[in-house]
């Protein structure tokens, strides 16, 4: 029987503090300080962290504020939510950005301590629940998640992304506690190992899998979104805070919307600022956060993505990480509804851009769209030496992906795309004739 390994981030949010620091919104004199605790190699996150910061939106909607008031922010850079929560409910940091399992972590372990925390609006998501994926190793013989059984795992305990291993685990007929040995790791920790052998995948939440994928370190194994539950990120913020200065999150919530506004607006410019200030490829970047990326950004609370909440706290308490979580008391919308004012039913309404291929030209600010993938590749085959990045949207889950990373399969004259290989499969099975090919295979016939 293997042994899961106890995670000692989500753990630690369970247990009392040994002490608590002063209130962060505390300031001398009139001047106010707002700390906010981001990721920002998180890149879901980035309308609330590292594109906010850069466009300096948040602190131009505080000066307009003319409260008499001097605003400082503070910007607090962490690589998960649960230091985030941390320091939250130890009253260092007024508004933090997370993913939604550390979300609900956060919704608890605030309500434990007497410091509540709330849901105030969202930043990217994906309604199928493709922001996490299961990686292997560049050369490794696994084909689906059931090759799996009895090997070893590393993702973070707590994250989405082992939300998403656990139910994607269920579903193959895998025990996910007792039929692989889950190793509780950093991402960038999972990585390495990942690289040197010890574990013999990887399952991580957005941009770790197209990272790796990227730089040739690892391949697909199961696209998230086949799970069809949606996967989000979102900003809380500390309830004693905001009850003390409304105005401030109101104002953080409207920049946040120019920032979104920026990114789905400029979607080639917001990535290479994101890559500027991570480090990460800006190829990486716009996978997810492009114009047909992975991710849509949006600071609307949907109902679809509270109800996946709702959801996930079985999965939290299954793993023993929290008790029962009010979801509906959490959430609190009615600061970005003021934000946003009248745009925000039709923000709401809005369905995120239908899937297409997409092809970065090197040297341009816009990337070129195709109907179909067949005639991005016809394109690619024709401008080998220009084009910096080509995407692909998965034919069955719609998932975007590298088109040089991608599974493909030869149909008649269709060239078809998938992100992981058990769902080409599935298509080669159900379709006479249909055979799998390399991309190079792809390319000649496309051209």
């Amino acid at each position: 029987m293997k042994r899961t390994a106890v995670s000692l981030s989500a753990a630690a949010l369970l247990l009392p503090l040994s002490a608590c620091g002063g209130s962060a919104e505390a300031g001398s004199g009139s001047t106010v300080t707002v700390t906010v605790g981001y990721q920002s190699k998180t890149i879901n996150t980035v309308t609330a962290g590292t594109l906010l910061r850069s466009l300096g939106y948040f602190e131009k909607q505080l000066n307009a504020l003319h409260d008499g008031h001097t605003y400082k922010v503070d910007w607090q850079d962490y690589a998960t939510g649960a230091p985030i929560t941390a320091q939250m409910t130890a009253g260092k940091i007024d508004i933090g950005s997370m993913g939604d399992f550390p979300l609900l972590l956060n919704a608890a372990r605030g309500k434990q301590l007497g410091r509540p925390t709330h849901l105030v609006s969202v930043t990217g998501y994906n309604l199928r629940g493709g922001l996490n994926t299961v990686v292997t190793a560049p050369h490794s013989q696994f084909t689906s998640l059931k090759d799996l059984e009895g090997k070893k795992v590393s993702t973070s305990i707590g994250s989405a992304a082992d939300g998403t291993l656990v139910r994607a685990l269920q579903r193959a007929g895998i025990d996910p506690n007792k039929g692989i040995s889950k190793l509780n790791q950093q991402p960038a920790v999972g990585a390495s190992a990942l690289s040197a052998g010890s574990v013999d995948a990887l399952s991580q939440f957005v941009a770790w899998p197209g990272l790796l994928a990227y730089q040739g370190k690892a391949k697909a194994l199961y696209d998230g979104a086949r799970l069809n539950l949606p996967t989000f990120h979102g900003v809380t913020a500390r309830e004693d805070f905001t009850e003390q200065h409304p105005a401030v999150l109101t104002a953080f919530l409207k920049a946040q919307a120019q920032a979104t506004d920026y990114l789905n607006g400029r979607p080639v410019a917001a990535a290479e600022k994101v890559a500027e200030a991570t480090g990460l490829p800006a190829e990486v970047v716009y996978l997810y956060n492009g114009a047909h990326g992975i991710a849509t950004f949006d600071p609307a609370v949907k109902p679809q993505l509270v109800s996946a909440l709702k959801q996930d706290v079985s999965v939290l308490k299954a793993a023993e990480l929290t008790g029962d979580i009010d979801v509906d008391s959490f959430v609190d919308d009615q600061y970005v509804k003021k934000a946003l004012g009248t745009s925000y039913a039709k923000r709401l309404a809005a369905s995120p851009p239908p899937a297409a291929s997409e092809a970065w030209v090197k040297g341009s600010e816009k990337t070129v769209s195709f109907k179909t993938p067949k005639k991005l590749l016809a394109y690619v085959a024709g401008h080998r030496d220009t084009v910096r990045a080509a995407y692909v949207p998965d034919t069955t889950t719609g998932t975007l992906w590298f088109a040089d990373k991608a599974v493909w399969v030869a149909d008649g004259e269709q060239v078809l795309p998938f992100v992981a290989p058990d769902t080409a499969q599935e298509y080669v099975s159900a379709h006479g004739g249909a055979r799998t090919v390399s991309y190079r295979a792809a390319l000649e016939q496309a051209s």
